[in-house]
C-alpha cells in the first residue's frame, strides 16, 4: 500500500512523512476514523512507507523488497492482530490471528477499505461474537520479542483494539508504554470511545477522515467502474463511506430513484389503492433495499429544502433527479417537507427495529399523503 493509493487525506500523509524524515516517529499510534473511512490504509501505507529503502520525497518506492513484500503482506517484520471468533476449522486456542493470516491477506487485497462485517463474511465467522483474546495479546508480546528479520522496524498493526477483551487490552499496557527497541504499534480504530483510557495515554493519536464525494466518485470509478449515474446515488447514500457504497450497490439491483418518485406521486394523488399495493411490494424487497429506499427519500427532502432557500444542491445529483427536485419543490412548504421527512425517518426507525415492513410502509405512505394535503 502506497499514500498514493489513497485518496484525498494529503495533510495528514505529509504529517506522517515529515515525522519519518525528521526522525520523530511515536512507538505507539491511533489512526482513527468512523467506519468507510481510510484507518488501516493509512496505517500500512505508512508502515511501507518508514521500512522502504529508497523513499521518495512524498511516498514509498514500491519496488525494493521490503514495498513488493508489504504490498503482499507478507513481510517477515509485519505483524498484525484483528477481531476473529472460532470457525469448523479454527477453535479454543487456536483462534489467534496468525491463524487467519491467508484469509486476511486476500480480504485486504480485495478490498483495502473493508470493513468489520465484510471481514467476519470473509473467513466465515458469520452469527459469532468477535474479539481479540488474551490469548492474542500473549502471541503479540511474544512475536514482538524477537529482532527483525529484515527492516529497521518491527510493525504491529492491530485492526479494532476496541474488540480487544480486556484482559487482552490491560496485557498490552506495558509493551505499549514501553516497546522492544525499533517497535512500533499502530491501533486502528472505529470508536476510540470505547478503548481504555489506558490505552488512549499511551498513543499518538491520527485521525482519520471519510472520503468526501469527489474523493468516493472517483474510487467507485476507477477501483470499481462503477458509472457515473450509479454512483450518484450511491454518494447520496453512504455519506463518505465507501463500505456502505459497495454493500448497496452489490446488494441492489432497484432504481431507487423511480420508486421513490412514483411512491411520491401516489402519496400525492392519494391514491389508496395503490398505496396498499405499493406497501405490498415494499415488503417483498430485502431490508437492505426498504432500508436503503427509506435513506434516499430522506435525502432527496434535504436536497428539496436546500433547492428552495438556495437554489442549489448538497451533493452531485443526476439530471433525472434534478428534474424532479424542482417540481417536487413547487408543491412543498417547509412545513410539508419537515413532516415528510420526519415521516420517512421515523419508518427507518421501525425497519430497522423489525416491525411490521407492510404495516410501516402503508402507515408512511397516509402520513406522507396527509402532508401533501395540509
Amino acid at each position: 500500500m502506497k499514500f498514493s493509493e489513497i485518496k484525498g487525506q494529503q495533510w495528514i500523509k505529509e504529517k506522517l512523512i515529515k515525522a519519518v524524515q525528521n526522525n520523530h516517529l511515536a512507538h505507539a499510534q491511533l489512526f482513527c476514523g468512523e467506519p468507510g473511512a481510510p484507518s488501516l490504509a493509512m496505517a500500512l501505507a505508512f508502515a511501507t512507507y518508514i521500512n522502504c529503502t529508497d523513499k521518495h520525497d512524498n511516498d514509498s518506492c514500491g519496488q525494493c523488497p521490503s514495498c513488493r513484500k508489504m504490498d503482499k503482506l507478507i513481510h517477515p517484520d509485519l505483524h498484525f492482530a484483528f477481531p476473529i471468533s472460532s470457525t469448523k476449522k479454527i477453535t479454543g486456542k487456536n483462534v489467534i490471528s496468525n491463524n487467519f493470516l491467508s484469509e486476511w491477506r486476500t480480504f485486504i487485497s480485495e478490498n483495502p477499505f473493508g470493513g468489520l462485517n465484510e471481514w467476519v463474511r470473509h473467513y466465515g465467522g458469520e452469527n459469532k461474537a468477535v474479539n481479540i483474546s488474551k490469548e492474542e495479546s500473549r502471541q503479540i508480546i511474544q512475536s514482538l520479542a524477537l529482532k527483525s528479520f529484515e527492516a529497521e522496524y518491527k510493525v504491529m498493526i492491530i485492526w479494532l483494539p476496541e474488540f480487544m477483551h480486556p484482559s487482552a487490552a490491560n496485557g498490552l499496557l506495558k509493551i505499549l508504554e514501553e516497546p522492544p527497541q525499533k517497535t512500533l504499534f499502530f491501533l486502528v480504530s472505529q470508536n476510540e470511545d470505547k478503548l481504555l483510557s489506558t490505552i488512549l495515554s499511551r498513543t499518538q493519536h491520527v485521525k482519520i477522515a471519510k472520503f468526501n464525494n469527489d474523493e468516493l466518485r472517483s474510487i467507485l470509478k476507477s477501483k470499481y467502474d462503477i458509472a457515473e449515474e450509479e454512483s450518484a446515488q450511491l454518494i447520496q447514500l453512504s455519506d463518505g463511506n465507501i463500505n456502505k457504497a459497495l454493500e448497496i450497490y452489490n446488494q441492489s439491483s432497484l432504481d431507487l430513484q423511480d420508486i421513490f418518485r412514483a411512491w411520491m406521486r401516489i402519496c400525492y394523488s392519494w391514491d389508496f389503492t395503490q398505496i396498499i399495493a405499493y406497501a405490498e411490494r415494499f415488503q417483498s424487497m430485502s431490508k437492505a433495499d426498504q432500508k436503503n429506499l427509506l435513506h434516499y427519500g430522506i435525502n432527496i427532502m434535504h436536497e428539496v429544502l436546500m433547492y428552495q432557500h438556495a437554489r442549489m444542491h448538497l451533493s452531485k445529483i443526476t439530471s433525472k433527479e434534478e428534474e424532479f427536485i424542482e417540481k417536487f419543490s413547487k408543491v412543498l412548504s417547509l412545513e410539508k417537507i419537515e413532516k415528510i421527512s420526519n415521516t420517512l425517518e421515523e419508518g427507518l426507525y421501525h425497519i430497522e427495529r423489525n416491525v411490521n415492513v407492510k404495516l410501516i410502509f402503508t402507515d408512511t405512505s397516509f402520513l406522507t399523503a396527509s402532508a401533501f394535503r395540509k
